[in-house]
Order: structure tokens, then sequence, then C-alpha cells
């Protein structure tokens, strides 16, 4: 009986054995897939243009890339904060130059990829005569939809552009402060607002709003998006493929049929 139950338990162990390895072998495909997967942090106003782009690099490279976007002061601050990327791309200098400072970036990696022109948007049927920023200070705009001009980068190049022409103490108390780029556009569009900031690409995917200024090259902030890789990036082969692929012909069309200024 003592050897029966003996061999009893050992079928048992056995098939414990068993069950665990088919369970390890039923996650390993998972790990391997999240292996292969890129993440990308990047500017809400990127998350049309990437989306595309990622689609035909899995098609062409046979990886996927995960596009995560919002405001880049906020993406800079999780990624500060250790939350997991492979690469970032801001739509300021500001934020990168912040991760970089602080020892987060590959050494190596940063590059400046693309350009934006800051223009001033209405809804398509808005009948105020609003020719440029000057427009905004009359008494037929009451509110005004920008991103935080204190941290996410089109709210910080809109209050400087602003200041410069003397303009912001003028119209800063209409501001409706926005989560991002894309929400002032959504709400431009939806006529919650009468005018609002947004970067020329923004405004071309929306037939619900209109420009009616563009600040001029000469005079206007210099919007600027780098890339880098992020050094604790556990996936840094695939990820510098991908940042490759960013700076390649193929890529580099696509970001100029969005409007981009190509600069890597």
């Amino acid at each position: 009986m003592a050897r029966r139950t003996r061999q009893s338990g050992s079928l048992g162990r056995a098939t414990r054995s068993v069950a665990v390895l088919g369970v390890l072998l039923c996650f390993a495909p998972a790990r391997l897939a999240r292996a292969q997967e890129i993440l990308v942090s990047a500017a809400a106003s990127l998350t049309d243009v990437l989306n595309e782009i990622a689609k035909a690099y899995e098609g062409h490279r046979g990886r996927k890339a995960i596009i995560v976007t919002g405001s880049s002061s906020t993406l800079a601050r999780q990624i500060e904060a250790g939350a997991p990327a492979d690469l970032f791309i801001s739509a300021d200098l500001a934020q990168m130059d912040m991760l970089e400072n602080k020892g987060l970036l590959e050494p190596g990696t940063r590059r400046n990829l693309l350009s934006n022109r800051l223009v001033l948007i209405v809804p398509a049927r808005s009948r105020l005569a609003i020719g440029s920023p000057a427009g905004l200070a009359s008494p037929g705009v009451k509110k005004i939809a920008l991103a935080d001009p204190a941290s996410v980068p089109v709210g910080v190049y809109t209050r400087e552009y602003l200041s410069r022409a003397g303009l912001w103490d003028k119209v800063k108390d209409k501001i409706i402060p926005v989560l991002d780029v894309r929400a002032t556009l959504a709400s431009v569009a939806a006529e919650n607002v009468e005018a609002g900031f947004v970067y020329k690409t923004d405004a071309a995917l929306s037939d619900k709003v209109k420009i009616v200024f563009e600040a001029p090259l000469d005079k206007g902030p210099k919007i600027t998006y780098p890339v880098a890789l992020i050094k604790a990036s556990q996936n840094k082969k695939a990820a510098r493929d991908f940042l490759d692929y960013l700076l390649s012909p193929t890529a580099k069309a696509t970001f100029q049929r969005y409007g981009f200024g190509v600069r890597g």
C-alpha cells in the first residue's frame, strides 16, 4: 500500500509538472510577442501620422510599434517616473532636454526629427472677423482654447508668441485650458470656443475648423520635434530599428504628406 501511495504521489507531481510546463508554453508566445513590440511615447499631434507609419513598419519589418500619445510634458513626466517606453518623440526641445539632463536618454540617439507651424483656428462656420491674433482681443471673442501655456508645448509656443506681440495680457483671461493640442482642435470643431491655437498639421485633419492666421516663419516659434531612445528600454535593438525607419525616405514621405517639415 505504501509503495502504491508513493507511486501515486510521484504521478501527481509529474502531472503537476506537465501542467505547469503547459502553462509556461502557453505564455511563452505572449512574452515573445511583447519582446517584439516597441512602445513609442509621442506628442498628441503625431497620433495619426505615427499610427500610419507604425502599420507600414509592421508590414515591412514584422514588428509591432505601439503608439501612446499625449501632451509631451505629461509623457516626459511619466518616463521620468519610470513608465515603460522605448522611444520618446516630443513636440518641443524642453521636455527632451529635461530627460537628457536627468540621464534618461540613450546616449547618441537623439535627433531633431520634424518641424511644424503654429496656427490660429476658428470654427468653420464662424463669422467673426478674426484675421490675426490681434482680433482675439475683440469683445466678440469670449473663449480661446489652449493647452496648458505653462508646460504643454503648443501652449508654451502660443504664450511666447503672443507675449512678443504684446497680446498675451490682453487675451489671457479668455483662455480655456485643455489637455493637449487635439483637445483644442476638438473644442474649436465643436464650437465650444470662438478660437484656438494648434499646429498646422492638426488643423488639416478637420473640416470643421478653418485657419485664419499662420505664424510667419521669421517671427513665429521654431517648432521642433526631437526623438530619442529611452535608456531604460528593455527592447533597444528593436527600438533602434524603428528609429531608423522613422528616418527612412518612406517615413519621411509620410510625414510630409501630413504637412510636417522633415528635419532628421
